[in-house]
């Protein structure tokens, strides 16, 4: 065996389960304990600034700066008695990750150390913009950015360092970030919601978006994680032939944890909690070595927040098992990716769930109006709001029969679906007969009540209950990416269903009646954004194309959606990004996509010319000298003897002149789109040259492991790392 992989495997069996984070006691007793919250605050600053952190966390106020030096004193203080000796800003740049810059409190005066944080170091930080992407908003030469304490995410302890949840824009204003456009459309969200939710209550002064945000992961041990270049450079693997076993017994799913696993797990829940993370659920997913964690409900904000900690914590703790967390959409071909599959709701200040329909949906003309304005929301901008999810790496997912189609549906299930097509022909809405039905099994099991709508696991956008789950969301994603976007899209929408309905209320029309008119009039328009079927057969792609709903088929073409107009307006009305700052995405989509391909591409002529050939060639030679001695021993008989020996020579010769070939193609791609300026148009011909190049180098690759000797294959096999 090739003495890398052999080295690995030998690690490998030696890493054993074990808890590095224990803790005695229940959760409860340790929840939050890393987390200063404004209670906590309330210890360390005096009432009025207490007060001022209050309202600026409940109501979105503004925080005097006058109450900036004493929060900070107090911010330190509390992180001190922690162990604390670093504070930093805790900012999401457009990288669908996180970035920080750590300050010491230590400082000198009079030749005496002491530690101070002053209210302008709360308030602002000053990191580089211009290393950042930022798609033309900045040059090299106007460096200045700043980060600024979102005082709506509250502020916590990792690693020994105080971290203060950001906004990050640039020295003129303009957002470089995820966090700016995700405040405002929550913003422009709440007071769209609150025009037509006070059609119904008039006590309404905000609506909060709340999300649930599943991660799904993979984990690889350390060891064999380290002896594949391309998991360690691209997170994924370019070459290698699918494993023997991998899902297609369907045992792996919600079966028993692995020992080694479960120890993971364990740890990082437990850090998890300390950090105020509220997890509920872990569980094996359908693949191989895959599993999800999911947390209770929260503000979006918060959420986001915490899922971008949590994906930190999880690979810190990691590092403790000897194990490597894998967030690329599809890091093994051939078995199911990783999504996040985010459940978003909206709440009104009184408590009411404006997407909960009750006990009878057909009466609760609230829950329709909203329930209408999202449909002509997702049904307008579908393509825009599918293109939120469309990246490289998820592009290997999506589309697939393992995750939601690349063209947008919305799914009801069949109760709100008869409810809305009677509205649509304006026919009486039936009430059920009698009680809801149970479902009866033995005498020992409880009677199970089902919900009025079913689960929809190919569709990407699904009612399940009093909430949409939208599922086509990347695991690897900053899901602000994704849900400023549909905050934007369903205010839009919102606006202008109350608009409609005070047109129809100025005409005499008597309010109920103007509202079921223009639940009508959307539901109508939207009508070919309802799916209740399987997203995933053919029939429904014909029968998509055939409604005019747009699929995401090739990544850099999708993101011409943010050239049109309705894109560009949609974003400035609402204040959530002015024209430039959604060219500047434009510009930032397309360039990752071309670095990320061009990663892969370099990677993947790496290993085919400096460890796949050269184990070819090897095994090669074996073959030559057997067949050589065969002719030696018992010449002419050589061809029947040895017929399997100069079959397979034959086709190593072939594969192996065919990725060298093909790798000398893909640079040539490389360069050829390499020297085109426009960088939208260079993504493009990466999509589809360099991907097709890299495609046929890898079909070369895969089948040369499958006729390579096993012990001289250099790189982990996909049984070994898919399976502890």
């Amino acid at each position: 065996m090739a003495t890398f992989r052999h080295r690995a495997l030998n690690e490998a069996a030696t890493h054993q389960p074990g808890r590095y984070f224990a803790e005695e006691g229940p959760v409860s007793s340790y929840f939050g304990q890393n987390v200063l919250t404004v209670e906590k605050l309330q210890k360390y600053v005096s009432t009025n600034a207490y007060e001022a952190v209050l309202a600026a966390v409940k109501f979105g106020a503004r925080l005097d700066r006058g109450y900036a030096d004493e929060v900070a004193a107090g911010m330190k203080d509390w992180a001190m008695e922690m162990g604390c000796t670093h504070y930093t800003h805790l900012f999401q740049p457009l990288t669908d990750s996180t970035a920080e810059k750590h300050e010491a409190f230590i400082t000198v005066k009079d030749g005496r150390p002491f530690e101070r944080f002053n209210g302008s170091a709360l308030v602002q930080q000053e990191p580089d913009a211009s290393s950042f992407p930022n798609g033309g908003l900045r040059n090299t030469f106007e460096a200045r950015g700043y980060s600024a304490w979102d005082p709506s995410s509250p502020v916590f302890l990792m690693d020994g360092t105080l971290c203060i949840p950001s906004v990050f824009v640039s020295y003129t204003g303009e957002a470089l970030d995820t966090k700016v456009p995700e405040l405002k459309s929550q913003q422009a969200l709440s007071d769209a919601a609150v025009r037509v939710a006070s059609l119904f209550d008039e006590k309404v002064k905000t609506v909060k978006v709340n999300l649930g945000i599943e991660q799904e992961y993979f984990l690889v041990d350390e060891a064999l994680f380290n002896a594949r270049i391309d998991l360690m450079l691209c997170n994924r693997t370019v070459i290698g032939h699918t494993s023997a076993k991998d899902q297609q017994l369907e045992d792996h799913y919600f079966g028993a944890i692995p020992s080694k696993v479960s120890c993971f797990m364990k740890d990082f829940e437990t850090e998890a909690y300390k950090l105020g993370i509220l997890l509920q659920t872990r569980h094996n997913e359908v693949a191989p070595n895959q599993f999800e964690c999911a947390p209770v409900f929260c503000e979006a904000t918060k959420a986001i927040d915490q899922n971008m900690m949590l994906m930190i914590l999880m690979q810190k703790v990691a590092e403790k098992h000897h194990l490597k967390v894998i967030f690329h959409e599809k890091p093994f071909d051939g078995v199911n990716g990783s999504g996040k599959h985010v459940n978003w709701s909206i709440m009104t200040d009184t408590g009411v769930k404006l997407l909960s329909p009750g006990k009878t949906p057909m009466n609760n003309l609230q829950f329709l109006a909203f329930y209408a304005s999202v449909l002509r929301a997702v049904y307008k901008h579908h393509f825009l709001l599918m293109t939120t999810v469309a990246s490289l790496s998820n592009s290997f997912r999506l589309g697939g029969n393992e995750a939601p189609p690349a063209v947008m549906s919305v799914f009801s299930g069949s109760t709100l679906y008869g409810i809305f097509q009677s509205i649509v022909n304006m026919k009486d809405v039936k009430e059920p007969e009698g009680e809801q039905e149970s479902i009866k099994l033995v005498n020992s099991i409880p009677e199970i009540f089902p919900d009025n709508t079913d689960r929809n696991r190919t569709s990407p956008f699904a009612f399940t209950g009093n909430r949409f789950e939208f599922r086509g969301v990347g695991s690897s994603q900053n899901v602000a990416s994704v849900t400023y976007v549909l905050n934007s899209i369903v205010a839009e929408s919102l606006n202008e269903f109350r608009d409609l309905v005070d047109e129809l209320e100025a005409k005499g029309e008597e309010r109920s009646n103007a509202v079921m008119s223009i639940v009508r009039k959307f539901t109508t328009e939207s009508q070919d954004i309802m799916f209740e079927g399987n997203g995933y057969s053919r029939e429904w792609e014909a029968e998509a194309k055939r409604r005019g709903l747009r699929a995401v088929s090739n990544v850099p073409d999708a993101y011409e959606v943010y050239h049109e107009p309705a894109t560009i307006e949609l974003f400035r009305k609402l204040d959530v990004l002015q024209p430039n700052e959604v060219e500047a995405r434009f510009e930032i989509l397309n360039e990752t996509y071309v670095k990320k391909l061009q990663i892969e591409a370099r990677v993947l002529g790496d290993i085919c010319q400096n460890h796949v050939i050269p184990a070819a060639v090897r095994y090669q030679n074996v073959l030559i000298e057997n067949i050589k001695g065969v002719m030696d021993i018992f010449g002419a008989e050589v061809e029947t003897l040895c017929g399997a020996e100069v079959s397979t020579l034959r086709k190593i010769s072939k594969y192996i002149n065919d990725i060298s070939a093909d790798v000398e193609d893909l640079v040539e791609a490389r360069k050829r789109a390499n020297k085109i300026s426009d960088i939208a148009m260079r993504a493009k011909v990466y999509s589809r040259e360099v991907k097709e190049k890299m495609d046929q180098v890898r079909y070369s690759a895969d089948h040369l492991e499958m006729l390579v000797d096993d012990e001289m294959w250099p790189l982990p096999k996909y049984r070994e790392l898919l399976f502890f």
